[in-house]
Order: structure tokens, then C-alpha cells, then sequence
């Protein structure tokens, strides 16, 4: 990590995509700050923070990269039938802080998180500015799922999702898909591989072809009017 190129609080200047390491696939750079205006910096360049509490700052860009294109979404039949009987409600930016804060829980398979309070306080701030979203399921008036991530232009940037009760992000995923895609959304940045994300119809495609899609698509301000998006399952 030495060898990494450290960022100061005001530099902007993040190195090349191509300049990130093999192993661990995609570190790029270390140092900066979470502040909004280094943040949307980054995702427009295809660059996010990834980090644990005891970690400097960590940039990253893996390549290949893990992408959903909307209209290639894939629902199961199980899931599709989950869908149609369920009672559970849909929403969006109705309780942000707590989906991330969820998001930042304790796992079955590990105590440790890479959501710190200094990313909630950095993803909350952009919420307020209306870059940040969270999608919320609701059972009655129990929060019982949902995910968040940021919407710049034409590209969703997913973050975390959580699940307290069977199929609850499932169907926040799949409706928040559905929505972007009638939207012309033309991407949903998924960051790194996994059986979840790939039974949607997520796949890899190479960081240099994710690159080439962003510059004309993920800028911020276009399509705010949508948000906070109307959803049903």
C-alpha cells in the first residue's frame, strides 16, 4: 500500500483506471476525503471508496466490472411468483439514514463492516443533496429490506443492500430495475461479481468498456426529476 498514489483532502486528480493494481484487483489510489464533491468526482470516473474502520480511504476500479443493464433484467420464476402474492410495500427515499445504517449491520458471516459512520455521514450528505437514494421495503410499518446507491444521469451506482425477512431485497432489487428501465436508465454499476447480482442478469464486462460508457451518461444533475422514484411490486 506504500507504493499507492495518496490523495490530499483538496486533489481531484485521481490517477488513470489503468493504473490500478492486478492484486488487489482494482486499488487505485489512498488518502482524500468523503466529501460530496470527491465522491461524485469519482463515481463519474468509475472509481468508488472501499475501506474498513481502520483503513485509510481506499479507491478502487476492478476490472472486469460487474454491471446490470436494465433492460436485461432477469427475474426468476420463483421470485416473479414471490412478487405477484406479496403484501410488502416498495419505497423510495422514505428512510434513508436507515436503510444505510441497516446496510452497515453485522453479518452472518463476519462482525466487520465497510460502511463506518464516516461513510454514513459522507452517502447521508449526499442524499440530502438528491444524488444519494435508498429503496425500502416495508412490512406493515416494519422496515424489513431494501438497498441504496447513486443515481448520476443515466447510471445507478448500487451500493449495499440488507434483508430481514426472506425476499425482501430481492423484490426491492428487482422492482427498483424495473423502474430504471422504464426510465431508459442505461446502466446499474454493480462493482464486483456475485451469485446474487448474476441471477438478475448482472455480468462482467471489461473496465475499459464500463469506462467508455460512463463519461456520456453518469453526470450529475440529468434525470434528478425522477427521484424519489414512485414504485409498487
Amino acid at each position: 500500500m506504500s507504493s499507492l498514489p495518496w490523495l490530499n483532502d483538496n486533489d481531484f486528480n485521481f490517477p488513470d483506471p489503468d493504473s490500478a493494481l492486478k492484486e488487489p484487483n482494482g486499488l487505485l489510489a489512498a488518502g482524500g476525503s468523503l466529501t460530496p464533491e470527491h465522491l461524485l468526482k469519482a463515481y463519474s470516473k468509475g472509481i468508488f471508496p472501499w475501506f474498513e474502520e481502520d483503513q485509510p480511504i481506499l479507491w478502487w476500479t476492478p476490472d472486469p466490472r460487474m454491471v446490470l443493464y436494465p433492460d436485461e433484467l432477469h427475474i426468476s420464476k420463483s421470485l416473479a411468483k414471490a412478487m405477484k402474492q406479496s403484501s410488502l410495500r416498495i419505497s423510495c427515499d422514505e428512510a434513508f439514514e436507515r436503510v444505510i445504517t441497516a446496510c452497515a449491520g453485522k453479518r452472518t458471516y463476519s462482525d466487520d463492516t465497510w460502511i463506518t459512520e464516516e461513510m454514513i455521514d459522507a452517502y447521508c450528505a449526499l442524499h440530502t443533496m438528491g444524488v444519494a437514494h435508498s429503496i425500502e421495503t416495508w412490512d406493515d410499518d416494519k422496515l424489513v429490506g431494501g438497498l441504496y446507491g447513486l443515481a448520476m444521469g443515466d447510471v445507478f451506482f448500487g451500493e449495499s443492500m440488507f434483508s430481514f425477512q426472506d425476499n425482501a431485497s430481492k423484490i426491492a432489487f428487482a422492482t427498483l430495475v424495473k423502474k430504471l428501465s422504464s426510465l431508459n436508465y442505461s446502466l446499474i454499476d454493480c462493482q464486483v461479481s456475485s451469485p446474487f447480482l448474476s441471477s438478475f442478469g448482472a455480468r462482467e464486462i471489461p473496465r475499459v468498456d464500463f469506462m467508455t460508457q460512463l463519461p456520456k451518461n453518469a453526470e450529475y444533475g440529468r434525470n434528478k426529476t425522477h427521484w424519489p422514484l414512485q414504485l409498487s411490486s
